[in-house]
């Protein structure tokens, strides 16, 4: 584990873990009155929450799979990354990609956080790169 100082707008829900062995804690919408998500629409869900990373480590937010699989609900940024200075609110992009509205109502749990050790990497300059058996193969070089 690692310590995430957090701090909540007034009634938003502190971030949750669902199980034992659950790698996501559940984000919750933070809303004055619903949003509704017609299809093929985009919206920013609040949650009221604003949280303190330690250096080295960020957050990643990422849809839920049965709003994704029962509604056609997932976030454009996927998955959207909170670096460890950032100290604003998180939204969450969310976008409606079913035939149907799509109803966000406060209190609704619509993401996950679930955080990650961050490496930094070293650019070094070079006239050119190892070759490999791939090489410049790019989408689909290898078939179907």
């Amino acid at each position: 584990m690692i310590p995430v100082k957090i701090t909540l707008k007034e009634g938003a829900k502190l971030p949750e873990y669902q199980s034992r062995g659950a790698a996501g804690a559940d984000l919750c919408a933070l809303l004055n009155e619903p949003v509704i998500l017609n299809p093929g629409k985009t919206s920013l869900i609040p949650t009221g929450i604003f949280v303190e990373i330690p250096d080295g480590y960020e957050a990643q937010i990422r849809p839920r799979s049965g709003l994704a699989l029962k509604h056609g609900i997932t976030f454009l940024n996927s998955p959207g990354t909170i670096d460890s200075d950032y100290r604003g609110e998180i939204g969450i992009i969310m976008t409606n990609l079913g035939d149907k509205d799509f109803t966000v109502e406060s209190g609704m749990r619509i993401g996950q956080m679930i955080f990650s050790k961050v490496y930094r990497g070293e650019f070094i300059i070079k006239d050119g790169l190892n070759e490999t058996e791939r090489n410049q193969g790019g989408f689909g070089h290898t078939g179907v």
